[in-house]
């Protein structure tokens, strides 16, 4: 698969360390000499120095044997127009743009057709909020995703200290889960990932993986310690762009929303826009605002400002001073792992979120959505079963799927199955696939060919 790449900032430069691993064909063009520079030294990708939207450096790149562009500069209009001259040059190539100004966004539809036939707008503060979202509606989850229309999650909570299930092996843990349809895929254990086996026990601290059908979710919940009572009061700290799409958003979910901006200007605007949130001018850092706005009463504060040390600090301070839970907002991937060992709870990034978006268009196969896990490690996949491939007609046990990686999930029509070895997928079955990182590409061949190519 040839993929070109426009932009090598933050996110061009994670997704071609993302493909690269994967033996992916990717060039990346970029105009900044220095960010070229660190790809060069760092990914072992091809690279072309210029502006992606040229359609002579398109041509360069080789845009006619290109199966996808992702256009993902900082810049709207760079990404507009390379997509336009990608169309013109190669209309077969799938096309991905990254748009963040809400004056294009509002044209989105005319964006999908001619002469643009834009196959996918990607705006990171819309996919961020989609991610807080689901981390409201799972409480003590640090990581969801949906599946099957929302059927299936996949959720990741951290084992405290008085779980009740600490020390349980995993071929015990039946017993305390009863007939809820509960499958543990991964633990996370002092930032590394395992793949389980049922000797493997759940320790305090774990970080765990589990898939739940959506019925069985509150009970999981419980089983794993964590509270499923939805959050009833939320504060946001910074009214950008991000900041009102998401009040907007928990307006729609009737939950109680306090926004605290520091520009009085910006206060005034936020105030036009909404009319349940209750818009409150001053600085999210200072602790006798929040004092005032009673934080040890609030279910999760929401950190989304421009300044991520800004961001780190107050949501810091802010379960220092009782809030039940913090959401922050962090763009640099480099802070990524510092995370835990800070004592953040959750991050929001509008940049990975986007990434996670742009997955299911570069996966081969008909994979419908996908979904990273443990900075990138393993990953969550949803596809269609083809007829061709030899995955179906088979028990699962018969299947030689390639190691570090398996089944979760069958959905056939309306029932939800989570799979044992007995179990056997169907043509046109949806079927959720964990997977390590070293194993994506077989399990992409796997959804398209024979499985004789392992």
């Amino acid at each position: 698969m040839k993929i070109i790449i426009v932009g090598a900032g933050e996110v061009g430069f994670h997704i071609a360390s993302r493909l690269s691993l994967e033996n992916k064909d990717v060039i990346l063009i970029e105009k900044n000499a220095d960010a070229l520079r660190r790809v060069t030294e760092n990914l072992d990708v091809q690279t072309i120095e210029g502006c992606g939207s040229s359609p002579a450096v398109l041509e360069q790149a080789g845009i006619k044997q290109a199966e996808i562009l992702l256009a993902v500069t900082d810049s709207d209009e760079t990404n507009l127009v390379a997509s336009l001259f990608a169309n013109i040059l190669s209309p077969t190539t799938i096309k991905l743009a990254r748009i963040r100004s809400e004056d294009y966004l509002m044209y989105q539809e005319a964006l999908n057709q001619d002469p643009y036939s834009i196959d996918m707008v990607i705006n990171p503060e819309a996919e961020a909020v989609k991610t807080v979202e689901r981390l409201l509606k799972v409480p003590g989850a640090v990581d969801v995703g949906e599946f099957a229309d929302g059927r299936i999650k996949v959720i990741g909570v951290r084992l405290n200290a008085d779980c009740s299930v600490n020390g349980t092996k995993l071929a015990g843990l039946k017993k305390k889960t009863g007939n809820k349809k509960i499958l543990v895929t991964a633990i996370v254990r002092d930032e590394k990932l395992i793949i389980p086996s049922g000797s493997d026990q759940l320790l305090e601290g774990d970080v765990i993986y589990f898939i739940s059908e959506e019925k069985d979710l509150k009970g999981a919940l419980k089983i794993f310690g964590k509270r499923a009572e939805p959050f009833n009061r939320v504060l946001l700290v910074g009214g950008g762009n991000l900041g009102l799409k998401l009040a907007t958003a928990l307006e729609g979910l009737s939950i109680h929303t306090k926004l605290i901006e520091k520009n009085p200007d910006r206060c005034r605007e936020l105030a036009e826009h909404l009319d349940k949130v209750i818009v409150l001018q001053g600085d999210g850092s200072d602790q006798g605002l929040l004092q005032e706005e009673n934080i040890q009463d609030m279910d999760v504060v929401i950190t989304l400002t421009g300044d991520e040390e800004t961001n780190i600090l107050t949501s810091l301070l802010a379960k220092r001073m009782g809030a039940q839970k913090t959401v922050t907002r962090i763009s640099r991937f480099s802070y990524f792992p510092l995370v835990s060992a800070i004592g953040l709870e959750h991050i929001v990034s509008p940049r990975r979120a986007a990434i996670n978006t742009m997955l299911q268009y570069v996966r081969r196969g008909q994979v419908l959505s996908a979904m990273a896990l443990k900075g990138e490690e393993a990953e969550v996949l949803e596809a269609v079963a083809l007829e061709t491939s030899d995955v179906v007609g088979k028990p699962l046990r018969d299947v030689p799927f390639p190691k570090g990686a398996l089944v979760v999930a069958i959905i056939r029509s309306d029932e939800v199955i989570i799979p044992t070895g007995d179990s056997v997928i169907q043509p046109h079955d949806r079927i959720v696939i964990f997977s390590t990182r070293q194993s994506i590409p077989r399990v992409e061949k796997a959804l398209m060919v024979k499985l004789e190519y392992f």
